[in-house]
């Protein structure tokens, strides 16, 4: 007997489907989920009720609570993973709102956090109703699918939102609204009626834009974490990571046995990095785990042409977008007008990121003027279809995820628009170079394109061949950017090709003189001072006063790596004559400094002193950081060899403030410091501050220029000596634990935070307080208040187990009561990098 071509529930017509198989009984999801709400009530109404001595117990407690509260999800069958913090802040965000949307890209897991927090409410919070929108497509029948969702019928008289105010009244109540976007303005003007009429409701809602309702509280599900890109292999800094463990959890579901070692470790952390951390995609991703080895994961992601296509092939009974990444981008992408995709699909040429000056540069035309271009952008923000860059830069920078911007450039090639698209890319960076050509010290000044690296690499391989002079000039400028970020190798392999050319050539010394600089880095001091020579030489046969000034500082700067500090003295002397014709100050001042540095490093103390004093207070006030810590450095130890012992802690003191922590930069200052306090005839301090660079400069992998590194080892052998053996091994233990903001603290004198300054304050770590990787995930269940047996049904293992990782626990981390481990999880850094090692 054939099945009705009409729902069973409601008695609508049912559209036949395409490709055949099993004919649908129900029109929605929603009629769907009111059948089984009825057929589960008919059920129950068939059992006996238990005993008054059965239902007090506590083995039916937790069953009896459930019932009690009317907890209508799903019941997940995978573990669910990092999120902590999310969780909890949800808490505290529902109790001061009654509406909170949870906000994203599409797959970064909004509904199973949704569901997660339901999951954790109590008796005294109501009922949790489900109501999934995403096979809705008539906003007219938004109100009744919601009613047929909570099983609530139509009475004599009142139908759509008076049935759902009249069956909620003024019970407490949570109800999740599942996938919100393609419905946003009923499911605005739905959750305002509600809320309204409904004093005890609470409404959270997952969109991948906000409703916009009055005093609706937006909250914009993240990317999981990821590990640090210096986190090495140790598998328990890379668990760390929730994104880790997810990629390990879902691929031992597909591959048993599969774990996380030294081995594997850098390829999975990697594989997340590519990813974004989306959840969907590391989901995705982790399944094929169990056919391809890891390498061929990250050999798949690497290829836009099949990257989506890999990620396919996920759960067969959830929706479609929850299986394949690009359905679930798809689906985003089908909710934006003509214009918005147009400029959606552009933005995919811009790797790296992007403000609106670039976005207005490359994706407007054909129909889309420039100043609709910033309300488009917010509109794509707003559905999670790009992301605002983490900081506070000015101009504010944002970017397409990397699944997102394949699926976007799909779009861009099946459009016709790929070549004018790249081209108006190339103009745009372009004309950031131009700007870059005003600079006489270009290579050390930074300036737009420093935060365009990807971007410059992305056009670099489009004009391969195609335009000599162009693709020269954005090869220099992307060196460049490599030489100020430290990465020499790279900077020097972009040059070879310029450096034999003709078209490098037409730069004139540009190029040999940053390839100097890179030599200089490279500790290749031959080559730096041949490329140096070679750079005046181009220069003094052309009319430029500004690039032969960049060409004598650069083989100043070779002759100052070689230790031939008289030669230095002389090309930074003409070099300056060349600058101060030029009329342009700051370029004066700049040059003025590093005439005085090498004038110190000759023994020419009193005039490097008489140049730092005419160039420092404009390079204090007006110049980026960089070039005002290196000045402050240079005034510095110029006090220093005079002896101005005071001055020349202050100086220093001045440039630890004013550098980034994390930076290489805030070495050079405390090493200063470290001199300082030599010469005040504090060996202790100085020692310790001594090794604390040392450990620091190892752990970063750079070292000093060569005069001041023997000046420091000089300083540290004399310490040594002059201390008895029991002071100088607590010097060097006292250095050795004495980083980040401790470190600057002790190096400034000052307190920070709860830690003292001085030597004796600093907390000896002991190292049986290091948790494993599964010690650490117990550690963090318990924190968010699960029992032992609930523990172990998350993660797999006995009661038992569970119970002697938690002993180990506590024995690690001196703590006995769970109240104390949960506080201590609580107080990790968010990175975990302080608290556990």
């Amino acid at each position: 007997m054939s099945r009705s071509r009409t729902c069973e529930l409601c008695g609508a017509a049912l559209t036949a489907r395409p490709h055949g198989g099993r004919p649908a009984r129900y029109c929605s999801n929603a009629c769907r989920q009111r059948a089984l709400r009825q057929r589960s009530a008919r059920e129950d109404s068939r059992r006996p009720q238990p005993s008054a001595s059965l239902a007090a117990s506590p083995a039916t407690s937790t069953a009896a609570s459930s019932v009690a509260q009317g907890l209508v999800l799903p019941r997940a069958l995978d573990s669910f993973v990092g999120r902590r913090q999310e969780l909890s802040r949800l808490r505290t965000l529902l109790r001061t709102s009654r509406l909170l949307t949870l906000t994203g890209a599409g797959g970064v897991g909004k509904t199973r956090l949704a569901l997660e927090f339901a999951k954790g409410l109590t008796r005294r919070d109501g009922r949790a109703d489900l109501v999934e929108l995403d096979s809705l497509h008539d906003a007219a029948l938004l109100a009744q699918s919601v009613a047929a969702a909570l099983a609530v019928g139509e009475r004599a008289g009142r139908s759509g939102v008076d049935v759902l105010v009249r069956a909620i009244g003024d019970t407490s109540r949570l109800l999740i609204l599942d996938n919100c976007e393609h419905l946003a303005e009923p499911c605005a003007r739905l959750t305002a009626t509600l809320l309204s009429r409904c004093p005890r409701l609470r409404i959270l809602a997952t969109s991948r834009e906000a409703l916009r309702v009055p005093g609706e509280i937006v909250f914009r599900v993240g990317e999981l974490s990821l590990p640090p890109a210096d986190a090495g292999d140790d598998p328990v800094d890379l668990l760390r990571a929730d994104a880790v463990r997810l990629f390990v959890e879902r691929a031992a579901s597909c591959a048993p046995g599969f774990t996380l070692r030294r081995g594997n470790g850098p390829t999975v952390a990697e594989i997340c990095r590519r990813l974004d951390g989306l959840t969907l995609a590391i989901e995705l991703a982790a399944r094929r785990a169990g056919t391809l080895p890891l390498s061929d994961i990250l050999a798949g992601l690497d290829d836009q042409l099949s990257q989506l296509s890999l990620l396919t092939d996920g759960n067969r009974t959830g929706p479609r977008r929850h299986s394949e990444l690009a359905a679930a981008i798809d689906w985003s992408h089908r909710l934006l007008d003509p214009a918005e995709q147009a400029v959606f699909r552009r933005l995919a040429v811009l790797v790296g990121g992007f403000d609106t000056a670039a976005a207005k540069t490359v994706c407007a035309g054909d129909g889309i003027a420039p100043p609709q271009i910033l309300r488009i952008l917010c509109a794509l923000e707003a559905k999670s279809l790009i992301v605002r860059l983490p900081g506070d830069t000015q101009p504010a920078r944002f970017r397409q995820l990397g699944a997102i911007r394949v699926y976007a450039m799909e779009r861009l090639l099946a459009s016709g628009e790929l070549d004018v698209t790249r081209q108006r890319a190339l103009e745009w960076l372009n004309g950031l170079a131009d700007r870059v050509g005003d600079e006489v010290f270009a290579d050390q000044a930074g300036g737009p394109l420093t935060v365009e690296r990807d971007n410059l690499a992305a056009a670099l391989a489009c004009t391969t061949g195609r335009d000599g002079a162009s693709h020269v000039r954005l090869t220099l400028e992307l060196a460049r950017v490599h030489y100020q970020q430290e990465q020499p190798s790279a900077a020097r392999t972009l040059l070879t090709g310029p450096l034999r050319e003709a078209d490098g050539r037409a730069l004139g010394g540009a190029v040999p003189a940053l390839a100097a600089r890179v030599a200089c880095q490279q500790a290749d001091l031959a080559q730096a001072l041949r490329l140096g020579e070679q750079a005046v030489d181009l220069e003094r046969t052309r009319n430029d006063p500004a690039g032969l000034a960049n060409a004598l500082d650069a083989r100043a700067a070779a002759w100052l790596c070689r230790g031939e500090f008289a030669a230095a003295v002389v090309d930074l002397r003409e070099c300056l004559d060349v600058v101060a014709a030029l009329g342009k100050p700051h370029d004066t001042a700049w040059c003025t400094h590093h005439l005085a540095w090498a004038l110190l490093q000759a023994g020419e103390e009193r005039e490097a002193d008489a140049l730092m004093s005419r160039c420092l207070p404009l390079l204090r006030e007006h110049a980026p950081w960089r070039r005002a810590a290196a000045a402050l450095h240079t005034a510095g130890a110029v006090r220093l060899a005079l002896g101005h012992l005071e001055r020349a802690e202050a100086l220093f003191a001045e440039v630890l403030r004013i550098v980034p922590e994390a930076s290489f930069h805030a070495l050079y200052p405390v090493e200063g410091l470290a001199l300082v306090a030599a010469e005040s005839g504090d060996m202790q301090r100085a020692l310790r501050l001594y090794e604390a660079s040392a450990l620091a400069r190892r752990r970063l992998d750079t070292e000093p220029e060569a005069p001041w590194r023997r000046r420091l080892e000089h300083t540290a052998t004399r310490a040594r000596t002059r201390l008895s053996a029991a002071e100088r091994d607590a010097a060097v233990d006292g250095g050795r634990r004495l980083h980040g903001d401790r470190l600057v603290a002790y190096a400034l004198r000052e307190r920070s935070g709860d830690h003292r300054t001085t030597a004796d304050a600093v907390p000896v770590v002991d190292d049986r307080s290091t948790l494993t990787g599964r010690e650490f995930m117990v550690a963090e269940l318990v924190a968010e208040g699960l029992t032992n047996r609930q523990i172990g049904d998350r993660l797999g293992l006995s009661i038992r187990t569970v119970a002697t990782h938690l002993d180990k626990v506590r024995d690690k981390l001196g703590m006995r009561s769970r109240t104390q481990i949960a506080l201590w999880v609580a107080a990790r850094p968010k990175d975990g990098r302080t608290s556990l090692r």
